[in-house]
């Protein structure tokens, strides 16, 4: 079995292109979280790259950005390539089949609710009606 599932923030905004055929293709990194932190005491992350295709990819493009938190389900995928100095290269990456937002980057009083959370998006933006609410960053729940 090959699933992965992840969630954490993209480190940049993500790159839409389109194949020869026409079918899009998202790729953007994933700063996700490690569950302790090391023997400083720091947070440590890893940072897993993702790569997108066809709606899901457009969708990648027109609504996230740098910042935003995601989760996501997939598969692992293992590639290789020729490089130009005919070295053969490897490269490791989630396929995502699934990508679900979870919440914006924090603003700085421009286009931001109490939270910090965006919200620009209007009544039928991503299928959602107007009772959708976003969830709050962990550093916000009282508990």
């Amino acid at each position: 079995m090959n699933k992965v599932n992840l969630v954490g923030r993209l480190t940049r905004d993500p790159e839409v292109k389109n194949t020869t055929t026409g079918k899009a293709v998202a790729t953007f990194t994933l700063a996700v979280d490690r569950r302790f932190k090391n023997k400083d005491g720091q947070k440590e992350a890893d940072f897993v790259p993702i790569v997108v295709w066809g709606k899901q990819a457009e969708f990648v493009g027109q609504y996230l950005s740098k910042g935003s938190q995601i989760g996501l389900s997939g598969r692992l995928q293992v590639r290789s390539y020729d490089s130009q100095d005919g070295q053969r290269r490897y490269v490791t990456e989630v396929v995502a089949d699934e990508v679900y937002f979870i919440s914006t980057k924090r603003k700085e009083n421009n286009g931001s609710n109490q939270n910090g959370l965006s919200t620009g998006m209007g009544n039928g933006v991503m299928g959602l009606d107007e009772d959708f609410h976003l969830m709050a960053d962990e550093d916000d729940i009282p508990f």
